[in-house]
């Protein structure tokens, strides 16, 4: 699948410059894309107040209902804008919002491209209120997709400076910056083509490509 955004300073421009590749991804791929959908709205509640930090062009946040997300990229954000999020512009590493203002940030395929991941989840608990938590979706690169995509990384305008983690290694840095209970869902459950409408999501990890991560912030 393609990453939604870049979260740091290096690797911006091919989202600048290939916006309408990125989008056609979601439109080629689109069973992948709503299993991916499911996988992280099974793990958000409804009275979560959430921001989406890389929300890209809107193609999570939408769907799932998030009124509001930031992202470094200006054409992505006016795209995720006509979509009806309230947006700004900023990075992961330094979020120019207050602290304890939401209940849940959320990252989809966002990690890969930060340039200092345990900063960037510092930074997400930072803006958290008490017992708030933080969900993170990536392609695992344990996984036979991820592997893939590590493989080719050079083949992509996005993935060339992308740094693709397991799910261990995030859960690792999560925990390092005072994140706790941990819950996971997983789907793609083989080769992205061969995806089907009814693609199941599962608790736990380790078997989907896909898995979305959820964890609590533990008391400062």
């Amino acid at each position: 699948m393609m990453s939604r955004t870049v979260e740091g300073g290096f690797g911006v421009d091919p989202f600048h410059e290939h916006t309408s590749q990125y989008e056609a991804w979601f439109l080629d791929n689109r069973n992948a894309y709503q299993a991916e959908i499911r996988a992280v709205r099974e793990l958000i509640s409804s009275a979560d107040r959430t921001v989406e930090i890389g929300v890209g062009t809107g193609r999570f946040a939408a769907p799932l209902g998030i009124a509001f997300g930031l992202d470094p990229s200006l054409p992505m954000l006016n795209i995720a804008r006509e979509r009806g999020i309230e947006v700004a512009m900023g990075v992961g590493e330094d979020l120019p919002l207050p602290d304890s203002s939401f209940d849940l940030a959320l990252m989809v395929t966002t990690v890969c491209f930060l340039e200092d991941v345990q900063l960037a989840f510092r930074e997400a608990r930072r803006i958290l209120r008490p017992g708030g938590s933080i969900i993170v979706g990536l392609v695992d690169r344990a996984s036979a997709l991820g592997a893939q995509y590590f493989e080719r990384k050079e083949e992509s305008v996005f993935y060339r400076s992308a740094r693709f983690y397991t799910v261990e290694e995030i859960v690792t840095s999560l925990s390092q910056v005072g994140f706790v209970g941990f819950e996971y869902r997983q789907t793609l459950f083989g080769p992205l083509a061969a995806t089907s409408p009814s693609e199941p999501v599962k608790s736990g990890y380790g078997k989907g490509s896909f898995v979305a991560i959820r964890a609590r912030a533990s008391a400062h």
